[in-house]
């Protein structure tokens, strides 16, 4: 038997740009809005397969302005730049926080060799 984790607790510090969260099984994440973003679960960022997936640049200021429920099994994250597409579900979330590091320097090697910023135009 598989234990489904859940959040806790989910803090959004919309001055610091962090998605704060607490799983059910003692694991806490800090996770910025840009990671969040860049790594949309919606169709439009991730395509629907991985040679469809849309490098996303210069997100290093966008923020979450709304947190909307979905059932017991997600979020909806809403983002300033007008992104609302992509339901966040709890295990997804826990993923992006454990693998965090290794996500994190994929994204910016990708960044890199593709001559992109994180930075808004």
């Amino acid at each position: 038997m598989t234990t489904t984790l859940f959040p806790t607790e989910i803090r959004l510090h919309q001055q610091s740009r962090q998605l704060e969260l607490t799983f059910s099984d003692g694991a806490s994440f800090k996770l910025s809005c840009e990671y969040l973003r860049v790594f949309s679960p919606s169709a439009e960022v991730r395509g629907h397969s991985p040679e469809q997936a849309v490098l996303q640049i210069g997100k290093r200021e966008v923020n979450i302005t709304d947190i909307l429920p979905v059932g017991q099994y997600a979020v909806k994250l809403v983002f300033d730049d007008g992104h609302d597409t992509g339901l966040y579900s709890w295990s997804y979330l826990y993923d992006l926080g454990k693998q965090y590091d290794i996500y994190w320097r994929d994204y910016l090697g990708r960044l890199a060799a593709a001559g992109a910023s994180r930075d808004p135009n």
